[in-house]
């Protein structure tokens, strides 16, 4: 028989990197909610249930394994319901619209983005001096009315004396989250959810894991700065991005708002 290859077709590459795209965001989305292991024990069992139906044609154990993947998708939608909330969030994401005003609108949007995101920097560098804990979360396309509602409402521009004062030690506010959404200062006080990820590191208190809980529910991106140290972190997207320096945090408030 004689030996043949098989063509690609440009449909079939766009098929493989379109499903290639769609595993590695599915991979990311477990690895950010710790539920990785779940992950890889799913593709495990996909792998058994193919060979045992497709290559081995076990007839038997073919037609349990047929049974139990047709209930298992509704286990798996009941069981990663955020993971997929957070993953249909990401694919209607209003980027590329902002990526196209953007292009139109050029330099005078990146300046007005710094004119509210210099408070917010020059405030946290302040409490780092003064290790004076804080807890900011910055609205992006996701909304965060819900969250906003624990706290109190605001609703005042973005002023780096009033970050400092809301967050100052004996503030009736100051163990909660600030919301700032549309360039406001939207609430204060506000109660997050708090991630279970067991790979989060020891030394990380509870804002830590309050703001990668809010990052990982939402595209929001969320400001710690330590009470213990004084360090500057960012959660975003489901992840740590620790010891930030002055320009560190100013280069990704500032890409975060260009988004």
């Amino acid at each position: 028989m004689p030996f043949s290859f098989t063509i690609l077709t440009i449909k079939d590459v766009i098929d493989i990197l379109l499903v290639a795209f769609l595993l590695y965001k599915t991979y990311k989305l477990m690895k950010s909610s710790g539920s990785i292991n779940v992950f890889t024990g799913i593709l495990v069992f996909i792998v058994i249930w193919v060979i045992v139906s497709q290559v081995l044609q076990m007839r038997l154990l073919g037609s349990i394994f047929d049974k139990l993947v047709s209930v298992g998708v509704i286990a798996i939608i009941v069981l990663f319901q955020d993971e997929i909330r957070h993953f249909l969030l990401s694919l209607g994401s209003r980027h590329s619209t902002n990526s196209l005003l953007r292009f139109f609108k050029g330099k005078q949007k990146s300046d007005r983005g710094k004119e509210d995101i210099m408070p917010i920097v020059m405030a946290c560098l302040n409490m780092s001096k003064g290790k004076v804990g804080a807890l900011i979360v910055m609205e992006r396309d996701f909304p965060l009315d819900d969250i906003a509602r624990t706290g109190d409402i605001i609703d005042a521009s973005i002023n780096q004396r009033l970050i400092e004062n809301i967050f100052f030690k004996n503030s009736p506010l100051h163990d909660g989250a600030m919301i700032i959404s549309h360039k406001r200062i939207e609430a204060a006080g506000c109660i997050l959810p708090v991630s279970h990820n067991l790979n989060i590191p020891k030394e990380l208190g509870l804002r830590h894991r309050a703001a990668l809980g809010i990052s990982q529910e939402t595209d929001a991106m969320a400001i710690i700065v330590s009470e213990e140290t004084g360090g500057i972190s960012i959660a975003y997207q489901g992840e740590f991005h620790l010891r930030l320096s002055a320009e560190e945090l100013e280069r990704m408030l500032t890409e975060a708002t260009m988004q």
